[in-house]
């Protein structure tokens, strides 16, 4: 017989499956962040099944995933995460076909929105360099976030990226950096000069003071590369509150955000004359069409190269 439960409440066996899916997705490599939104979506999917009585998953059809698509819609939740939810909820039913508990999924014909296309947020190199400069770096946590920031421009860096760096990640002498990327995914990027001496005088002045009292091999991380002042591995987090404190204290762009930093890395590369491939390459994106968006060159540089190249551009 089957356990009783409260209405509007996901049954047990349901959460069962929904765990056993978002195992799969730890073992392909699905990062932290990730599982934990789609946990949340699909726990609220579940919900809404379970008000309806329906049994899951066989007894789920499409009209029934569009009316909980207009369902999200009339709760006026943002499009991304109307977008996000109804992934989770494919994924899911994904899942379930390959274990064996349907035979063909409803949800692979279910549409998400479509998203407006937001151009990033770049600020010019002149901006970068007052962004950089407005950081203080003659203590250890000055150095800490100098290095930080030049390696995230430098590099184009993500900044779940920075926080996994260890302390042998940088080739000093070949002037590289190896990065563990989403998925897992490794990579090898090259490393500016200035970034490489912003790292060095971290290394030898900044975290030797932040590294803590204990024995080495006693630290919470001891190969972590960028420590807090407590000694332990940053966060995502720290790195998003020191961009702000940054931001204005340098007057710059309000909306600029750590992954801005990012995104000037591959503009200002595009703007420079790299090819676009390579640019993919550096950001360790898997489809061109990620990098393309990176192609909005300001006016000037298309004026320029326009003046360049086309033989009717001059008299």
């Amino acid at each position: 017989m089957e356990a009783a439960y409260k209405p509007g409440e996901a049954r047990e066996q349901d959460l069962v499956i929904l765990e056993r899916y978002l195992d799969s997705l730890i073992q392909s490599s699905c990062s932290q962040r990730t599982v934990v939104a789609y946990k949340r979506d699909c726990r609220h999917f579940l919900r809404y099944v379970a008000r309806d009585g329906r049994e899951f998953p066989q007894a789920i059809d499409y009209r029934f995933l569009r009316r909980y698509a207009a369902h999200l819609s009339n709760f006026r939740y943002e499009k991304s995460s109307i977008s996000r939810k109804l992934s989770a909820v494919r994924g899911l039913f994904r899942f379930c076909r390959s274990e064996g508990l349907l035979k063909d999924s409803p949800a692979e014909a279910l549409t998400s929105p479509k998203l407006p296309r937001k151009l990033p947020v770049v600020l010019r190199p002149r901006e970068v360099q007052m962004f950089l400069e407005a950081i203080d770096t003659r203590k250890p946590l000055g150095l800490r976030d100098r290095a930080i920031f030049e390696v995230m421009y430098g590099s184009g860096l993500r900044s779940e990226e920075i926080v996994s760096l260890q302390v042998g990640s940088f080739d000093f002498e070949n002037e590289e950096l190896k990065v563990t990327g989403k998925g897992n995914k490794d990579r090898v990027v090259p490393v500016g000069e200035i970034a490489l001496q912003s790292v060095r005088e971290y290394l030898e002045r900044g975290r030797p003071d932040l590294v803590p009292e204990t024995a080495e091999d006693e630290a919470p991380d001891p190969g972590a590369l960028f420590l807090s002042s407590r000694g332990r591995p940053l966060g995502t987090s720290d790195i998003r509150r020191r961009t702000v404190k940054y931001v204005r204290k340098a007057a710059v762009e309000s909306k600029t955000s750590s992954h801005v930093f990012r995104h000037c890395f591959a503009t200002h590369l595009l703007e420079g004359g790299a090819d676009l491939r390579a640019v993919q390459e550096l950001l360790g994106h898997e489809s061109i069409s990620t990098t393309q968006r990176y192609t909005h060159v300001s006016g000037a540089h298309l004026r320029r190269v326009y003046e360049r190249s086309h033989p009717r551009a001059h008299k």
